[in-house]
C-alpha cells in the first residue's frame, strides 16, 4: 500500500478507500490509485483483513450432490446474493453422508467462514452449535437441522406431491405407485406422506407393494417400477419421488408395452420436449431466500429462528394426462 500510495501521490487512507470501496474520494484520485495498482500488481492481503475486522467475507454452502442438476440454480442464486454483498461463496459435497457433511462443514468454519448454508445429510446438528454461538450465521435449505433451532428453507414436498398425484387421481387413475428416496431423508417422507394424503382424500387404499422407498440408482429404482407394473393388478400411474428417480421411469416406461402415467417431483432437463409433467420446486428461491435469511444474519439483525416455505407448482405436459388403459380403469 506504501507503494501505491506513493506512486500515486495519495496517502495511505486513500489507497485503503479506494481498495475497499469506500466515499470520499475524488474520480481523478481513484483513477490515479487505480492506476498505480494495476502497475504495481497490488493485492489486497485478505489474511490481514480478517485480523483486523474480524469477518472473512465469505460463505460456505455444503450440498448433498454436485452433480444433481438441482443444485445448480440453487448454489447460483446463493453465489449471486453472496457477490451482491461482497463475499466468496466456497462450496463442497456431502454425497449424502452425515459424517462427510459434519467434515465438511467444520472444516469450513476452520477456515473461518462469516456463514454456512447446510442442505442436511445427517439428522442431528448438534455439532455446530458452540459454531453458531461463535457468530456463524447458519441456514439450512431443503431438509430441516436436526435436534437445534435454526433457519430452514423448504419446498412444500408435502403439497406438491398431494398435488401431483390427486392430478393423476383426476385423470382417472386408482392404482398409483410411489417411487422415492431414502425413508431417512426428509423430503422423501414427506413426499411420501403427500402421496398418502392424496390418495385417502379420494378413499383410496394403498397396497404395500405400491410404495417403495430406497437408493435412487437406476437399477433399484428399475426394479421397484418393474415389480409395480407387473403381476395381476398392475400400477396404471406412477409417481416419482424426484428428479432421478423420474429419469429412470421416463427410461423404464419407454419400453412398456402399455402406456402408463407418470408425474414427477422435480422438473428435469428436456422434460418439456419428452412431454413430462413434473412438480417444479423454484431452486433458486430456496438459494436466494436462504442467503438473504444468511446475510440479514450477518448484518446484524436479531431474529428468531424461521422456517420458510416455498411453493411448487404443477407442469402439466402430457404424461400425467394419460388415462388408464379401459381394460385397467
Amino acid at each position: 500500500m506504501k507503494d501505491v500510495a506513493a506512486r500515486a501521490g495519495v496517502g495511505l487512507k486513500t489507497v485503503s478507500r479506494v481498495v475497499n470501496g469506500e466515499p470520499g474520494v475524488t474520480p481523478d484520485t481513484e483513477r490515479r490509485v487505480q492506476e498505480a495498482i494495476d502497475s504495481l500488481g497490488f493485492r489486497r492481503n485478505d489474511s490481514a483483513r480478517v485480523l483486523r475486522k474480524g469477518r472473512t467475507a465469505s460463505v460456505g454452502l455444503v450440498l448433498e450432490d454436485l452433480a444433481d442438476p438441482f443444485y445448480g440454480p440453487l448454489s447460483r442464486a446463493v453465489e449471486e446474493v453472496a457477490r451482491a454483498h461482497g463475499a466468496l461463496l466456497i462450496n463442497g459435497s456431502s454425497a449424502e453422508d452425515p459424517d462427510r457433511e459434519q467434515e465438511l462443514a467444520l472444516a469450513l468454519c476452520a477456515r473461518r467462514v462469516d456463514g454456512l448454508i447446510v442442505i442436511p445429510a445427517g439428522d442431528d446438528h448438534r455439532y455446530l452449535e458452540p459454531e453458531i454461538r461463535a457468530g456463524v450465521a447458519t441456514v439450512f435449505v431443503d431438509r430441516p437441522a436436526g435436534r437445534i433451532d435454526a433457519d430452514v428453507v423448504l419446498s412444500d414436498s408435502f403439497g406438491g406431491a398431494r398435488t401431483g398425484v390427486a392430478h393423476l387421481i383426476a385423470h382417472g387413475h386408482r392404482r398409483i405407485g410411489f417411487i422415492g428416496d431414502r425413508p431417512r431423508i426428509h423430503t422423501a417422507t414427506e413426499r411420501l406422506r403427500g402421496y398418502r394424503a392424496a390418495m385417502a382424500d379420494a378413499g383410496l387404499d394403498v397396497a404395500e407393494e405400491w410404495v417403495s422407498l430406497g437408493p435412487t440408482d437406476p437399477g433399484r429404482v428399475t426394479g421397484a417400477a418393474l415389480a409395480m407394473l407387473s403381476g395381476p393388478d398392475p400400477v396404471t400411474a406412477l409417481f416419482a419421488g424426484n428428479n432421478r428417480v423420474t429419469v429412470t421411469a421416463v427410461r423404464v416406461l419407454a419400453g412398456h408395452e402399455r402406456p402408463v402415467a407418470l408425474v414427477g417431483f422435480d422438473d428435469i432437463e428436456l422434460a418439456d420436449l419428452l412431454g413430462i409433467t413434473v412438480i417444479a420446486q423454484d431452486a433458486a428461491a430456496l438459494g436466494r431466500t436462504a442467503a438473504e435469511r444468511l446475510f440479514r444474519r450477518l448484518d446484524g439483525a436479531e431474529l428468531p429462528p424461521a422456517t420458510v416455505v416455498i411453493d411448487t407448482r404443477l407442469i402439466a405436459r402430457g404424461s400425467g394426462e394419460v388415462p388408464p388403459a379401459a381394460t385397467d380403469a
